[in-house]
C-alpha cells in the first residue's frame, strides 16, 4: 500500500514534518504523526478563510498550508474515474 504523505508545519518551532494522510476530505484532514504505538491521530479542519488547515497534537499547533479549493482539485484528481473518460 502507497501511503500518502503530507507536509506540515509546527507554529511553535516553525518546524516541517512529513506526516501520513490517514484520510482527506475537502471539510477535514485526518493525520498520523510518527510511527508504530507512538503514533498520533489529529484532524486537520479548515481556516475561517479557507487558506489552509490546522489542528493540535499533544498541545502543538499544525498547519498543512494549501487552499480548500486546492485540497479539492487534488481531490478531483484523486478520486478521477477513467471509466467515464473512454472512448465511446
Amino acid at each position: 500500500m502507497n501511503d500518502q504523505k503530507i507536509k506540515v508545519r509546527v507554529t511553535e518551532t516553525d518546524m516541517v514534518m512529513e506526516v501520513t494522510v490517514f484520510s482527506k476530505r475537502e471539510g477535514s484532514i485526518e493525520v498520523v504523526l510518527g510511527e508504530g504505538v507512538h503514533s498520533v491521530k489529529c484532524e486537520l479542519l479548515p481556516t475561517p478563510n479557507g487558506m489552509a488547515y490546522v489542528g493540535s497534537a499533544m498541545g502543538r499547533e499544525i498547519v498543512y498550508e494549501r487552499s480548500r479549493d486546492e485540497v479539492r482539485a487534488d481531490l478531483e484528481i484523486e478520486n478521477h474515474d477513467y471509466r467515464d473518460s473512454r472512448r465511446r
